[in-house]
């Protein structure tokens, strides 16, 4: 098999080598007889890697990987057992957390973002650019869902600055790819800890069989950030239509929200693999209170830029599932973030999510 790269010359042994691993898990692992597990008593295991090579660039939001491990479906977050025991009290005061009408799930984050300027060849600070900054971060995440709604409480704390290791990890992965490294990291932001708190909420407004065979709905979703990390208000919307679409609350990049996912096709007949795809368009709008990666540090004197008020973000995409497996590739473009600013980014997605 061979895989033709229209993109970014750069971008095109990420594509194929991942391509080409899930082509092989899939083949190893997935029988041909129906996957007749009930969904709901399977773990997550979700791996996001997004890059800009994919938009044929390597700047600004220029690397990221998040790990994510969802339990099982929970009648009630105190049947986790690895939930430590003082920690229920402050769970069931949320405000969604008690619903008896709700299942709940307990997801485990761990991950790592880079940003860049538009020129890493230049050893000395860039004005009026997006400053070097790395963050490095983990964190747990609390879903509540009924079949028509989720929500999701995040709680993520990490390290901004050198301590990220994000210098590390670029350089190392350009100097085995043979690509030039990145020589301005002196001028990176400061060592800060950071703590970012997110609520997400989605809805799964609209669905409907088109011809018996092809599936189509419609899921919206608001939410709020708060932090020294980001703090920030955004609302967005996503239109699926395939064949046998997930009864989960659709694809996400790297926010928060990120991680409700159903490899396992429910409703699958006895003797039928369980197979599906589908598309999708996504869109968001972002209000930005404060961002770090462009305010700079929060006590401390370091590079910054103005950022813009309003970002709007707008992707397609398309996700393929058959048994535990679910693979997802979403194409991103974002709007300028900050003043100055050459144009809006295009980012490349993928997501595997795997469930046993």
């Amino acid at each position: 098999m061979k895989v033709q790269c229209l993109g970014h010359k750069r971008a095109c042994p990420i594509i194929q080598r991942f391509w080409y691993v899930c082509l092989v898990a899939c083949a190893v692992f997935s029988p041909v007889s129906a996957w007749s597990i009930n969904p709901s008593e399977l773990q997550t295991l979700q791996l996001f890697y997004e890059n800009d090579l994919f938009g044929g660039t390597d700047e600004y939001y220029t690397n990221a990987f998040q790990i994510t491990w969802l339990s099982k479906d929970l009648g009630r977050y105190e049947d986790d057992n690895r939930l430590p025991k003082w920690s229920i009290p402050l769970i069931k005061s949320i405000p969604f957390s008690g619903n008896p009408a709700s299942v709940h799930n307990v997801g485990v984050i761990f991950g790592q973002q880079i940003y860049t300027p538009s020129d890493t060849q230049i050893t000395t600070l860039v004005e009026k650019d997006r400053p070097y900054a790395g963050f490095l971060y983990g964190g747990l995440a609390l879903h509540s869902k009924t079949r028509f709604k989720l929500d999701t409480l995040e709680i993520v704390v990490g390290v901004v600055g050198p301590a990220s290791k994000a210098e590390a990890v670029q350089n190392t992965v350009h100097d085995l790819r043979d690509i030039p490294t990145a020589k301005g990291w002196d001028n990176q932001l400061e060592n800060e800890p950071a703590v970012r708190l997110s609520w997400q909420r989605k809805w799964r407004l609209h669905n409907m069989k088109l011809f018996d065979v092809l599936d189509y709905d419609l899921i919206s979703r608001a939410g709020l950030t708060l932090g020294n990390v980001r703090t920030s208000t955004s609302a967005g919307g996503e239109i699926r239509f395939g064949y046998h679409i997930p009864q989960d609350f659709g694809s996400d990049v790297i926010r928060a929200g990120a991680g409700i996912s159903a490899p396992v096709i429910e409703g699958s007949k006895s003797g039928i693999t369980s197979l599906g795809a589908h598309v999708f368009v996504s869109s968001q709008v972002e209000a930005v209170l404060h961002d770090i990666f462009l305010d700079g540090n929060t006590w401390q004197n370091s590079p910054s830029v103005e950022k813009k008020p309003l970002v709007a973000d707008l992707s397609i995409g398309a996700s393929f599932s058959i048994n535990m497996f679910k693979l997802t590739y979403r194409h991103l473009f974002r709007t300028e973030q900050f003043d100055g600013q050459k144009k809006g980014h295009t980012i490349g997605s993928l997501t595997l999510a795997v469930s046993f």
